[in-house]
C-alpha cells in the first residue's frame, strides 16, 4: 500500500497522555466539578453587590409594600394609633381617582418627550463627534463632562435664572428679535410651558451620558461595511439606516431605557423649579406620590402610588429584557 492510499484508520491510536486525562477526565468528558465551578463563581462575584443593593434597597422596598396595604397616617406614626391592615383600599382609592390618571399620562407624555429629545440629540451629537477635528472634539467632550457633572441642585437654579420673567437671559435675547417682546413673560404661568422648561433641563443633563456612551459604540462600526454601501449607492441616510443603525441597537435599546426609567423617576429638578410647592399641573408621580406621603400626610396612599410607579417600570424593564434576548438570538 502506498503512501498517498493511507487512511486515517491505518493510523495507530493516539496515545491518551495522563494530562488529557486530567482535563476530560476518564470518559473523555469535561468533569461535573468543572462545570459546578463555573456555574457558581460569577454568582460568587456578583454576591458583595447584590448584598449591598439587599441591605440598602431591600428594607425599604419591604416597608414601602407594607405600608401601601394599611391605613397609616399622623396618628399612626407618632403611635397613638395601630396600623390598620385595609388591603387593597389604597389601590382602588388612586385608581378610581381621575387627578391620579392625570398625572400618569403627564408622566408618560413627559418622559416619551424627553428620552425622544435625549436620544435625538445625543445621536446627531454623536455623529458630528465622528466629523470633527481633534482639537473640537476634546473642547465638545469637556464641555459635556462639566454639564453631566453639574449638580441637578446648580443645573436647576441656573435654568431657573436663564427663564426668569424679569432678568432670565432667554426672555432678554427674544426681544432683540424683530416684532418680539418678551420681558416680563412667565414661563411657568402654564403647565405645558413650564414643564417643557423643566423637560430642557432634563434633557440637558441626560445628553451627555449618551452622547459618550454612542461614540465609544460609533468605534465599533467596521468602516469597511460602510464604504461597502457607499460603493454599492447608499446615501449618508442609507449607511446610517442600514449598517451603523443595526448595529448600534443594542446600545441604543439600553440607553432608552435607562432614560424612560431615569426621567419617570423625574423629582428634584421639578421640586427645586417649583420653590418647594409645585402646582397641581406640574405634579409627576414621583412629586404627586411624595405630596400625598409628605403634605397631606397620607403615607399609605403616598406608597401606594410609589409602588405602582415601581410596577410601571419594572414593565418597562421587562420590555427592554424582551429586546435584548430577541438580539442575542438574531446574532
Amino acid at each position: 500500500m502506498s503512501a498517498a492510499q493511507t487512511t486515517t484508520a491505518d493510523l495507530p491510536p493516539a496515545k491518551e497522555t495522563p494530562s488529557s486525562k486530567a482535563a476530560t477526565g476518564s470518559t473523555g468528558t469535561p468533569r461535573s466539578g468543572d462545570r459546578r465551578g463555573g456555574s457558581v463563581t460569577p454568582w460568587l462575584l456578583l454576591a458583595p453587590c447584590l448584598l449591598v443593593i439587599v441591605l440598602v434597597m431591600g428594607y425599604p422596598l419591604l416597608r414601602l409594600v407594607s405600608l401601601s396595604f394599611q391605613s397609616f397616617g399622623k396618628s399612626e406614626l407618632w403611635g397613638f394609633k395601630d396600623a390598620e391592615w385595609v388591603g387593597f383600599q389604597n389601590f382602588t382609592a388612586i385608581l378610581g381617582d381621575g387627578e391620579f390618571w392625570a398625572v400618569v399620562l403627564r408622566t408618560a407624555l413627559f418622559a416619551g418627550g424627553a428620552v425622544v429629545l435625549t436620544m435625538v440629540l445625543g445621536m446627531l451629537i454623536a455623529l458630528l463627534l465622528q466629523r470633527v477635528s481633534g482639537w473640537v472634539k476634546a473642547l465638545i467632550s469637556i464641555a459635556l463632562v462639566a454639564s453631566w457633572g453639574m449638580p441637578i441642585i446648580v443645573a436647576t437654579a441656573v435654568f431657573k435664572w436663564l427663564f426668569d420673567a424679569d432678568y432670565g437671559v432667554l426672555n432678554y435675547l427674544l426681544s432683540k428679535l424683530p416684532g418680539v417682546e418678551m420681558i416680563g413673560h412667565n414661563w411657568f404661568a402654564s403647565g405645558p410651558q413650564g414643564l417643557a422648561v423643566i423637560m430642557l433641563l432634563v434633557v440637558w443633563g441626560a445628553v451627555p451620558f449618551v452622547v459618550i456612551t454612542l461614540s465609544a459604540g460609533l468605534t465599533q462600526v467596521p468602516k469597511e461595511l460602510e464604504e461597502a454601501a457607499r460603493l454599492d449607492g447608499a446615501g449618508a441616510w442609507g449607511v446610517f439606516r442600514h449598517v451603523t443603525l443595526p448595529i448600534l441597537k443594542p446600545i441604543i435599546v439600553m440607553l432608552t431605557t435607562l432614560s424612560v426609567i431615569w426621567d419617570m423617576g423625574v423629582f428634584p429638578q421639578v421640586f427645586v423649579m417649583r420653590n418647594g410647592n409645585p402646582e397641581a399641573e406640574f405634579q409627576l408621580l414621583t412629586t404627586y406620590s411624595y405630596q400625598k406621603a409628605f403634605v397631606v400626610n397620607d403615607y399609605s396612599g403616598g406608597s401606594a402610588i410609589a409602588l405602582v410607579t415601581v410596577l410601571l417600570l419594572l414593565g418597562v424593564v421587562a420590555v427592554y429584557m424582551r429586546q435584548m434576548l430577541k438580539i442575542g438570538e438574531v446574532e
